[in-house]
């Protein structure tokens, strides 16, 4: 059973009711150590490449797939970088599906292939300088970038997502 049946066969069944879903995400860093991030179609956010893990598939072949899905690049070695869950990651899609995410982020430094610009869920792809980071981050994905930038350089004074 693909993902997309087996959500909505918990659909008809809970409606729009919270459902906890389990996604993994790339975090891809490019030669000049900026980080490749997309522009969802759903809200206009921005996130890392990722999605939900379908049934049976292991988190990294779900993190490969979906960056290949969205951007069009295949990923090389991919490490894991942390597991974000809790309250920050609750969220509630443009059609009302209510959700508590479990991501599972791993980090790139390497890739082959050319970004493609848009796609079904994708308006648009951008690496970015991690001091220069869009400001409206898609909610579920803001605690990985914040743990992104605090590791990135805690000392530099540099200003949290929420003071952008």
């Amino acid at each position: 059973m693909r993902l997309r049946d087996y959500i909505h066969s918990m659909r008809s069944l809970i409606g729009h009711k919270p459902l906890m879903l389990c996604g993994a995400s790339v975090i891809v860093f490019d030669d000049e150590r900026r980080v490749l991030m997309l522009r969802r179609s759903d809200n206009g956010s921005w996130c890392f490449p990722g999605g939900a893990i379908e049934l049976g598939e292991k988190v990294e072949e779900a993190a490969a797939r979906e960056v290949l899905e969205e951007t069009g690049i295949e990923v090389g070695t991919l490490d894991l970088f942390g597991v974000f869950s809790g309250p920050e990651l609750h969220h509630i899609y443009p059609n009302g599906d209510e959700v508590y995410i479990v991501d599972v982020v791993f980090s790139c430094n390497s890739f082959t292939g050319s970004l493609k610009s848009t796609g079904p869920e994708t308006l648009e792809t951008r690496f970015f300088h991690l001091t220069h980071l869009p400001s409206d981050i898609n909610p579920p994905a803001r605690p990985a970038v914040e743990e992104l930038i605090r590791r990135s350089d805690s000392t530099s004074g540099r200003k949290r997502l929420d003071e952008h």
